[in-house]
């Protein structure tokens, strides 16, 4: 009696599961919406490369995940691999997180979007930004992927709302795709 029972259950929990042809389908249908995360992340698009290839990998490679969870779980995966390549650290900016081969990003022409202030934001608060604000993690989710107290994420992401606003505040804005007509900023 009890094994029949086990027989059958055992399928039905295996259907719960992604697939790794259900994970790179993932890859492959949100290619773009991950690769801009991934860039997002690094503000380097050879990192966003490596990044998008090693998130694909440690899902692959990784525990199983219910199918439910495959996409937060593949953008997941994203942002752990931006945080193994790009190593923020709490109070580190540019010129303290180069290395010799590394070198600021070159400043996006209109660094007066969203995407390119963003890029020009310090590594730490550029990872926190991107993933308690745009990825909508919790402080105590920041803190414990970025090694940091959550005091230090919420530090982190106010210099960076107070940096993005200035650098936006400085020439019009758009939103691409959004907005027919670019923002003025309040000064002009």
């Amino acid at each position: 009696m009890f094994s029949s029972k086990r027989n059958h259950a055992a399928p039905l929990r295996s259907q719960e599961y992604a697939t790794p042809l259900d994970l790179a389908g993932i890859f492959h249908d949100h290619v773009d919406q991950l690769y801009t995360l991934a860039f997002l992340l690094t503000a380097d698009p050879d990192k966003a490369e490596r990044c998008f290839l090693a998130g694909l990998d440690d899902c692959m490679k990784g525990k199983p995940v219910f199918r439910d969870w495959a996409e937060s779980w593949a953008r997941r995966s994203v942002i752990k691999s931006a945080i193994t390549l790009v190593s923020p650290k709490p109070g580190e900016n540019w010129s303290e997180a180069r290395s010799d081969d590394c070198e600021l990003p070159e400043p996006i022409p209109a660094a007066s979007t969203l995407v390119g202030a963003i890029t020009q934001l310090a590594p730490f608060e550029r990872v926190v930004y991107v993933m308690s604000v745009l990825e909508r993690y919790s402080g105590r989710d920041c803190s414990t992927l970025l090694c940091c107290t959550p005091n230090q994420v919420l530090n982190a992401r106010t210099r960076a709302f107070q940096q993005l606003a200035s650098a936006l505040n400085q020439e019009p804005f758009s939103f691409p795709g959004l907005l027919r007509e670019p923002i003025r900023s309040s000064g002009g």
